[in-house]
């Protein structure tokens, strides 16, 4: 990292941008939305995908709500061309939905491009040449003149092959590789297409800014769209789009900012696949403005179907942190996190609130097909006593006292940080089941018989302790604290009740009860559960297994 000084600047910045979108709090409406996954996307595949799988992925585009897809260079290769025949032969195209098709400036390409959107109700022939410095001196070698003829000869040809065509044709025009390009020579190429293609208001043009290689911070980006928005030709009649790729990580900032700039319209891709680093992920996008109280008018209910189909389509995978369609980004690890999410939740549905405000999650998960019980908790050996508790409670019904919440997570902690991994809800529940409930492995009440007198409750029991029975005779003011005295006589240890809570298991009256018993000894307090259809011997089998856990400390 000791040659930084072979590189500077890429970029452009325009002279006199009065930053405008800087003042906009943020985006109010969504964009016009173009999915070029059957572009960018499967260009940038290992593998490309077969027709078959084309065709899977346009029908998913299509229920998402995408109403503009470029699905492919017809000129490039035969399975892209025959891809767009198969769309307009079998007539798959929904009659709302728009498919857009790439071509250079090029005659041969421009009619093969024609021949094959023959039929197609409504296409996008989107146009296209470089015209950054490093490609005219580069890849070209040619002036700006030269490039300028090039962009002018793509025109004309496309108004000479409209002029036969039977479906409705929409133009775009890219100065490719626009952020490597002098924004005043950007807006001179496009204004000449502009004059030559004369967009009306019923027959408008789209002019596509690319992002094609990022260069810059995302404001400069948005300084050079404002510029554009300000001085086209015939804005009124022209669509900005703006088609960012991620070599910065900055795709999603381009494309918010860029549109605050004046931007119309996103070409983008789920996930944000594309060449290098990628596109900019529509997915995030949207939901970005969905968090903030803007439809996208794209319908992202169901990611887990979004992404099996993607992944088994384009055989790539969707990283468990990628915002809103990762398998962990609705996940809470840290203690604290799950702590304040566990509250959240119950604030909220304490209060019937109708706005989302929950700490930690931006948005609903279930607004995107996702659940709370096997994503928002997740628990290894970061978690802490609020987010084990809430699963207990919202998946298990244990509402477990604050006390052995505590006890309990730093239980469940310790297993997981011994076994090196992450406990699924079921093991956690099992855990409990083990090491908490109805225990008696140590001692139990075989039998007990109660009767009242002038002392308090008597209780006559027979009790089991490592492998022995025993009869004793104990009384206490209660039940419960006459069976502890039974098992103080029995095991010769002089502990302490120290509290006791209960609860319906399922809250009805028809179900089980669930008892909560701590004991304490030597400064030390133990914990048990007892779960009975009885209340009164779920609370014995509490006392009980708390003394076994006593026990089992006791003895190590």
């Amino acid at each position: 990292m000791k040659n930084v000084q072979k590189y500077s600047k890429q970029y452009f910045a325009p002279s006199g941008v009065t930053m405008d979108w800087v003042k906009k709090e943020g985006i109010d409406k969504p964009p016009v939305w173009c999915s070029v996954d059957l572009r960018d996307g499967n260009q940038a595949l290992i593998i490309p995908m077969s027709l078959e799988e084309k065709l899977e992925f346009f029908k998913l585009l299509c229920k998402v709500g995408f109403k503009e897809i470029e699905i492919g260079f017809p000129a490039a290769s035969e399975t892209e061309y025959e891809f767009c025949r198969t769309l307009i032969e079998q007539n798959l195209i929904p009659d709302d939905v728009t498919i857009q098709v790439l071509t250079q400036s090029r005659e041969h390409i421009i009619a093969k491009t024609f021949e094959a959107i023959d039929g197609a109700k409504h296409a996008v022939v989107h146009l296209y040449n470089s015209t950054s410095v490093a490609q005219r001196e580069q890849v070209f070698k040619k002036d700006k003149k030269e490039i300028i003829e090039i962009a002018k000869f793509g025109a004309n040809l496309c108004n000479k092959y409209k002029a036969s065509a039977k479906g409705k044709i929409t133009f775009e025009y890219s100065p490719e590789s626009f952020t490597g390009t002098e924004p005043e020579f950007a807006l001179e190429i496009c204004n000449e297409v502009i004059d030559i293609w004369k967009p009306t208001p019923e027959d408008k043009v789209i002019i596509n800014l690319p992002v094609t290689v990022s260069h810059s911070m995302p404001h400069v980006y948005a300084s050079q769209v404002e510029y554009m928005h300000k001085n086209l030709k015939c804005r009124e009649n022209v669509i900005i789009s703006l088609h960012p790729h991620n070599d910065r990580g900055c795709a999603v900032a381009d494309s918010e900012m860029g549109l605050l700039a004046g931007g119309d319209r996103i070409e983008g891709t789920l996930f944000g696949n594309g060449e290098r680093t990628g596109n900019v992920d529509i997915i995030t996008l949207a939901l970005n403005m969905y968090s903030q109280g803007v439809d996208p008018n794209l319908d992202f209910s169901n990611l887990p179907e979004i992404t099996e189909v993607y992944e088994k389509v384009t055989r790539m995978h969707v990283y468990e942190r990628q915002p809103y369609s990762g398998q962990l980004v609705f996940a809470a690890f840290s203690g604290s996190h799950q702590d304040a999410i566990a509250k959240g939740m119950k604030f909220r549905e304490e209060k019937k609130a109708s706005v989302w405000n929950v700490p930690y999650l931006p948005i609903d998960p279930t607004d995107v097909g996702r659940v709370y019980e096997a994503d928002v908790i997740r628990i290894n050996s970061q978690s802490g006593k609020g987010g084990i508790g809430y699963i207990m409670e919202t998946q298990f019904k244990y509402v477990l006292p604050p006390k052995m919440r505590e006890a309990f997570g730093y239980h469940v902690k310790s297993i997981s940080d011994h076994a090196h991994k992450e406990l699924q809800p079921a093991e956690v529940y099992e855990i409990f089941k083990r090491d908490f409930v109805n225990l008696t492995d140590i001692i139990d009440v075989e039998k007990a018989v109660y009767e009242e007198n002038e002392n308090g409750i008597v209780a006559n029991a027979t009790i089991k302790y490592n492998g022995n029975y025993t009869k004793t005779e104990s009384v206490g003011n209660g039940r419960l604290d006459a069976i502890s005295n039974a098992l103080k006589s029995a095991t010769g240890i002089d502990y302490s009740l120290d509290s006791y809570t209960e609860h319906d298991l399922e809250g009805k009256s028809s179900s089980k009860a669930a008892s909560y018993v701590s004991v304490k000894y030597d400064g030390k307090v133990y914990w048990g559960t007892g779960v009975d259809s009885d209340i009164i011997v779920s609370s014995v089998k509490a006392l009980i297994s708390a003394v076994n856990t006593m026990l089992k400390n006791i003895n190590k």
